[in-house]
């Protein structure tokens, strides 16, 4: 039996309606997931990350609270997740946390100017994490692969193609958070083959406007979605944004796809009812990840489907419409649930970290090399 490996990963999403944290041993073969725990973002600090995602009054004094508020919010994260835990006794034997942080902003290199060199910036005080968890922790793992000429993202195929690949069958993981992003897995056994970018708007876009017409958080299994029905001049409209058929290496977030991206939409069509725009918006969705599974012209035998996405059924129903009769599942499948792959992979990228191996996949972020990622925080 293999010693146990055991890690903690943390993961807030540009919903920023939770952290997650999961403890997880790395020792077997898969992943084993011991225990999940989610801490609830208050609406205040909610308030307090959306207001930081363009430029504003006092930003850098506000943003420096809110990375002090969020690294202790992580931590508590964490103390209440070993709190809960029966296989372990206090957190001598946790190996490191590894903490994606709430990203604030994402341009990658030339999405602000064609000679720009990119940035990404997440919060979430990695010091404050060690310091009161007593856990090293490693955090900061997207600015290397930037200063490496990539994006920055995805960061998980990595993972994806360490424990998710088949040989021999071409997979496709699709993670649906607030943006949705693909890994092709070619089943050939090598890193080199392996394609990854973002695609579009997962939830994100869903979420808000069912927020600013219902004031609910999401749309729960789509429902309100499939009480309308798809307007076929914004469906265009949206299909027609020119990041949809850029090239990958690629990237994206709300920084592009927000609500005022969609007013702008709106404008241009005649009014129509707000459930026709919740369904038309899920419509986006399927059809953007459709469209960049076809696009690479191979023939995919799995599509696994995880992050928040894999619970909307409108959504995963209408994704096995159009990609019929490839097989259509979520993650639990593989070994880990749909919720928590993303924490997995972050608990997975300290590993790497700890242990001097890379994190990236050039051929997917665009950078010059495969590298370590991320800063340790010893305790």
């Amino acid at each position: 039996m293999s010693e146990k490996q055991l890690y903690i990963g943390l993961m807030s999403g540009t919903s920023a309606d939770s952290i997650d944290a999961v403890l997880v041993d790395l020792g077997p073969q898969k992943p084993e997931v011991l225990l999940t725990h989610s801490l609830k973002l208050e609406s205040r600090i909610k308030e307090q990350i959306n207001s930081l995602s363009a430029s504003g009054v006092d930003e850098i004094h506000r943003m420096s609270l809110l990375d002090r508020s969020l690294g202790k919010l992580f931590a508590q994260a964490v103390n209440e997740l070993v709190y809960l835990s029966r296989s372990i006794k206090g957190t001598k034997d946790i190996l490191a946390i590894g903490s994606h942080g709430q990203t604030i902003r994402h341009y990658p290199p030339g999405k602000i100017s064609n000679n720009d060199e990119g940035y990404s910036l997440q919060i979430g005080d990695p010091n404050t994490i060690a310091e009161l968890t007593g856990i090293t922790t490693v955090a900061d793992f997207r600015r290397r692969d930037i200063a490496l000429g990539g994006q920055g993202a995805p960061l998980v195929p990595r993972f994806h193609l360490e424990f998710f690949e088949k040989i021999g069958s071409i997979r496709a993981i699709i993670n649906i958070g607030g943006i949705s992003n693909i890994t092709l897995l070619l089943g050939d056994g090598m890193t080199s083959s392996v394609l990854g970018y973002d695609i579009g708007p997962g939830n994100g876009l869903m979420d808000k406007w069912i927020k600013e017409n219902l004031g609910k958080d999401y749309d729960e299994s789509g429902a309100w979605a499939s009480e309308g029905s798809a307007v076929k001049a914004l469906l265009s409209s949206l299909m027609s944004t020119s990041y949809i058929i850029e090239p990958a290496p690629k990237s994206t977030g709300p920084e592009l796809f927000n609500m005022c991206w969609l007013q702008e939409h709106l404008r241009e069509i005649p009014p129509c009812r707000p459930a026709d725009v919740q369904a038309t918006l899920l419509e986006f969705t399927a059809k953007t990840i459709t469209q960049a599974l076809h696009s690479h012209k191979l023939k995919v035998d799995e599509v696994y489907i995880c992050g928040g996405g894999a619970h909307n059924i409108a959504l995963v129903r209408r994704l096995g419409e159009l990609l019929h009769p490839t097989l259509v599942e979520n993650t639990s499948a593989l070994g880990v649930a749909p919720g928590w792959v993303e924490a997995v992979a972050f608990a997975w990228l300290a590993k790497q970290t700890i242990e001097g191996a890379p994190g990236n996949i050039p051929a997917v972020t665009g950078a010059k090399k495969a590298s370590i990622l991320g800063a340790i925080y010893t305790k």
